[in-house]
């Protein structure tokens, strides 16, 4: 695939694209490319046009609200799932249809517009019903894959596949199949129940969380048993600094951009954390949050 807009594509070719205007970080380099396809069809066109070394440098985002891309950029392509993939449907036989680009907490609304439960913990999550399929997001004790019937994903040689929620195994923002190893998920089927006492009333994430502030949601996934943010805490990391980019002593499991961070002050800063909390803990920290692209 050369630089060019491949052809008969609907949707929107970029290139040379500033990457912090699609994360929410508000930090990184530069795409060589990006690409936000019209819908599944175009998605599925552009795909039949790349060849093996084009598949390679794809780097497949929702709407960054879990990304950092480094300093010195992303020289592949990037596809913005986020952009065109956001069909949201209650169907006949009572499951919600929901495409990968749609936003969970738009998700989130919509079960509460149709009378349904079990999706309060959505408007929770920032990123895309993509993104959440891929790591089972989640928050206040629920997690994405509690609520999946089937999901429709693109296998490695192009087909399109419906698979059913029992063929993979979740946990803890985890995800395994047999046979896809990292699926591209196109869209998924939700059965969820009617609305628990109180489960539409505003959460508190207000009250514990830097919304207001460019980030990127929770840095580290909890290890079993404890919180990350607690662990970073008692490390003695509240508020430092790097740069511009500092823990945020509101919640230590999240860095906060406060203006003019480059993606190397949040990296480092990262790093700094998970050496803290591995010399004072003897805990090593897992990512939640996604880095691509290279330093500069």
């Amino acid at each position: 695939m050369s630089a060019a807009a491949p052809a008969r594509l609907r949707g929107r070719w970029d290139e040379d694209v500033p990457m912090a205007r699609y994360s929410s970080w508000r930090a990184g380099g530069r795409a060589r490319r990006l690409f936000q396809p019209a819908d599944q069809d175009d998605l599925r066109e552009f795909l039949a046009q790349a060849d093996g070394e084009a598949m390679a440098q794809l780097h497949f985002i929702g709407l960054g609200s879990n990304l950092l891309v480094r300093d010195a950029g992303v020289a592949g392509t990037v596809v913005r799932m986020g952009a065109g993939l956001r069909g949201l449907r209650l169907l006949d036989d009572g499951t919600v249809y929901a495409e990968a680009g749609v936003a969970m907490p738009k998700l989130a609304r919509f079960a509460k517009d149709k009378g349904l439960g079990g999706a309060g913990f959505m408007a929770g999550i920032p990123g895309t019903v993509g993104g959440a399929l891929a790591m089972n997001a989640g928050c206040f004790g629920r997690a994405t894959w509690e609520t999946v019937e089937r999901v429709a994903l693109l296998a490695a040689d192009g087909a399109e596949l419906e698979i059913p929620a029992a063929e993979f195994s979740f946990g803890y923002r985890s995800l395994s199949h047999p046979r896809h190893e990292r699926p591209l998920f196109l869209a998924a089927w939700l059965r969820l129940p009617p609305p628990a006492p109180g489960e539409w009333e505003e959460d508190a994430r207000q009250a514990t969380q830097p919304i207001g502030t460019p980030n990127a949601g929770s840095v580290f996934v909890n290890p079993a048993g404890d919180a990350a943010g607690r662990l970073i805490e008692e490390a003695g990391l509240a508020g430092h600094r790097i740069g511009a980019a500092q823990i945020s002593p509101k919640h230590c499991n999240f860095i906060v951009n406060l203006g003019g961070a480059s993606a190397a002050d949040i990296e480092d800063l990262i790093e700094a954390a998970r050496a803290a909390v591995r010399e004072r803990f003897g805990v090593d920290l897992r990512l939640e949050v996604r880095i691509i692209g290279e330093r500069a």
